[in-house]
């Protein structure tokens, strides 16, 4: 087999280690770096896409003299060891993740315990992006590199048992099966991984970790056996470009790369599958008379808001895939096991192995966004013909196999040596309790198509200038009638929901009555306008759409004081957000706004009433980002409550209108109904596209400024 790895093309450097090891699932990974961090003296460095302090890293009460919880560990190592510095660099995550983490390291609370542990959320990265890189390197002698984070949900065992006492989050909720890989690796590679975790500590503090002194001791714990030893390992990484600097598509690269070079197959593991360039790549080989296999294991059963979204990536891609496969060569998979109920075991790995001898494992999805927005980090090696390397690649990748399978390994590599086919031999092999099931081909909705994956899943950095650009009325852009689809989306979205509440067991939970009934209570109690209002607040912080929330608030009290209750919570949140955005100041919002802040902030203070207005009245931009951006600008706070009413008070009418026909149509889901239904949202849409048109043709010029 040809090299694969070139520096400088597909991978950042080449650098050799004296082991290296395969840590698969999440009690080996935590367990590994317990046993490392108790042998650190200088310099424990963590970098993740999230970081809990409450998570138990193994489930004794205690272990050699410390705690399991990883905040109360790493604690206790610094008050003992006098000289040990800790960094943890997490990401500075997006709103809508802020009810699924740890509540306190936004204020860094957990942290700040210690003088010598220091930490900092990353928020150096482009809009849309995250630091997405999974690197932990202590004393520059030891990096742990893969798909975990040292946060909740990651530990369990390759039993992948459906109830496990020991898995339990934070909160003491047990979750389920979770499988994924990590890698371990010492020498100048990990030196090499601490230079970059000390880089982007820079970047994103602006301040300095100096490399640690040699302290003449080995963290690489004796309870870590070694895969190999004396080997180059590659260091793989996709950073978007920003603040001027240069995009790196490594992660990318290498990935075609791979596929070029394979001969017999390609096995890979991954949570996502919605790459475009990763598609056609795969594609391509499938339709070449003469190719390798491909073997993809993938999650399967996530939750519905991602099922709903990377999940319809998922099939539309894999639809592609297997319209290729002319010759039979694709298999896709996902794991399960007993009493799962038909839902596959949570995959959460990002690895790939080609024709054993070559192996890859990191953070990096097979999805739009690892490939060039995202922050990864991935390793990999070339066997390079030797026979020892060739032999470790094939023992991982069969312990893979075979755990999924349930079978031993023994038992899979005796079949796959017999068949000669990887797909063979799985086919061969499954089909118990514990196995590889057949990825279903999942049938797409034309709603489907409606999905926005350029915000999703985006294949750039989503560019701010553009945004503000298309925020702006001092033109009409090109990309105007892509922004009104939104709007037909939110629609579409609600007409589906009479047929779903009619159809689907949605009915016997969630119905007219139920809300109704809930509407009244609140009314009864006295507390509904501070609920209600409470709700529009922590909507507005947390990016949920206003006009679910208008429609929502109409289904509970009626049109009045639905009206009436949406019109305050919407001026409520928008004081909250321009509240905050004058906070924040214009040195933190420029982050979204960029070099077009200045002069938006001149067209708000000059025709502050026009912008507010035709802001609320067209779906020209997300409702808390005109708050935030208004207020850091220069707007008079009366012009900007004013535009907000005015302009807020034709939508709310229109929402609570259209509220009127849907509950109809939920009611009775005729033809008529749901004719109506729509019509009437053919006639909203309609409204705001001849109020765009006469808007924009009578006074863009007049905003110019």
């Amino acid at each position: 087999m040809e090299r694969i790895l070139q520096e400088g093309r597909n991978c950042w450097r080449i650098l050799p280690a004296k082991r290296t090891a395969f840590l698969i699932d999440g009690a080996a990974f935590f367990d590994a770096f317990f046993w490392s961090a108790l042998r650190a003296e200088r310099s424990i460095l963590i970098t993740g896409w999230d970081i809990d302090s409450r998570i138990r890293l193994f489930p004794e009460e205690e272990r050699e003299g410390f705690p399991p919880i990883l905040g109360e560990f790493l604690l206790a190592l610094a008050r003992r060891k006098k000289k040990l510095h800790i960094h943890i660099l997490g990401w500075d995550f997006a709103a809508i993740y802020v009810f699924s983490r740890e509540l306190f390291p936004v204020f860094r609370l957990p942290w700040k315990r210690h003088r010598r542990i220091h930490f900092h959320l990353d928020g150096k990265h482009p809009l849309g992006g995250s630091q997405h890189q999974k690197v932990i390197v202590i004393d520059d002698s030891i990096a742990f590199v893969g798909g975990m984070d040292l946060t909740r949900g990651r530990w369990d065992t390759p039993d992948h048992q459906v109830y496990d006492s020991r898995r339990l989050d934070p909160n003491g909720k047990p979750y389920g099966p979770f499988h994924d890989v990590q890698m371990a690796v010492d020498g100048e590679a990990a030196r090499a991984l601490g230079d970059l975790v000390r880089a982007r500590w820079q970047r994103a503090k602006g301040k300095v970790i100096k490399p640690p002194a040699p302290t003449g001791s080995d963290p690489w714990p004796k309870e870590l056996a070694p895969a190999l030893n004396e080997l180059k390992i590659a260091l793989v990484r996709t950073e978007p470009a920003y603040n001027g600097r240069r995009a790196i598509k490594e992660v990318e690269t290498l990935y075609l790369d791979s596929f070029a070079a394979a001969r017999r197959f390609i096995y890979m593991e991954n949570q996502y599958l919605s790459s475009f360039s990763i598609g056609k790549a795969l594609a391509d080989s499938l339709r070449e008379e003469k190719g390798p296999e491909i073997v993809l294991v993938l999650r399967a059963g996530s939750e519905w808001l991602e099922e709903t979204t990377m999940g319809v990536f998922r099939a539309k891609l894999l639809a592609r895939i297997r319209e290729a496969d002319v010759h039979g060569r694709l298999k896709v998979y996902f794991p399960t096991a007993p009493g799962i109920d038909g839902r596959g075991i949570n995959v959460h790995s990002k690895l790939m192995v080609v024709d054993d001898t070559f192996v890859r494992v990191g953070s990096s999805n097979l999805s739009n966004r690892s490939m060039a927005v995202d922050a990864e980090c991935d390793l990999a090696f070339e066997s390079a013909g030797e026979a020892r390397m060739e032999k470790t690649i094939r023992e991982f990748r069969t312990s893979l196999i075979s755990e999924h399978l349930g079978v031993g390994r023994e038992e899979f590599e005796k079949v796959f040596e017999a068949e000669g086919s990887l797909i063979r031999a799985v086919e061969q092999l499954r089909g118990g309790s514990r196995t590889l099931v057949p990825f279903p081909k999942e049938e797409l909705s034309w709603t489907s198509e409606l999905i926005p994956d350029s915000t999703i899943d985006p294949i750039e950095p989503i560019d701010p200038e553009k945004l503000l650009y298309e925020f702006m009325p001092e033109e009409v852009p090109g990309k105007g009638p892509r922004k009104l689809l939104r709007f037909v989306i939110m629609l579409v979205v609600l007409i589906g929901l009479a047929a779903a509440w009619q159809w689907t067991p949605l009915k016997d939970v969630v119905n007219l009555e139920t809300i109704s009934e809930a509407g009244e209570y609140l009314h009864g109690t006295g507390v509904a306008p501070l609920i209600v209002l409470t709700g529009y607040v922590i909507g507005s912080l947390i990016m949920f759409p206003v006009t679910i929330m208008i429609v929502a608030t109409a289904f509970m009290f009626g049109p009045f004081s639905g009206f009436l209750y949406s019109l305050s919570g919407c001026v409520l949140a928008s004081v909250v957000t321009y509240g905050i955005g004058w906070l924040l100041g214009r040195k933190v919002v420029s982050r979204l706004a960029g070099s077009r802040l200045n002069r938006l902030s001149r067209r708000l203070a000059r025709h502050g009433i026009i912008v507010m207005t035709t802001a609320r009245i067209l779906p020209l931009a997300p409702f808390t980002v005109v708050n935030l951006v208004a207020g850091a600008s220069h707007i008079r706070f009366r012009e900007y409550v004013l535009g907000t009413i005015i302009g807020m008070t034709p939508g709310i009418t229109a929402a609570t209108i259209f509220e009127r026909q849907l509950e109809a149509a939920i009611r009775k889901p005729d033809l008529y109904s749901l004719s109506m239904l729509a019509l009437l949202g053919i006639l909203i849409l309609g409204a705001i596209l001849i109020i765009k048109k006469r808007f924009f043709a009578g006074s863009s010029e007049g905003v110019k400024g």
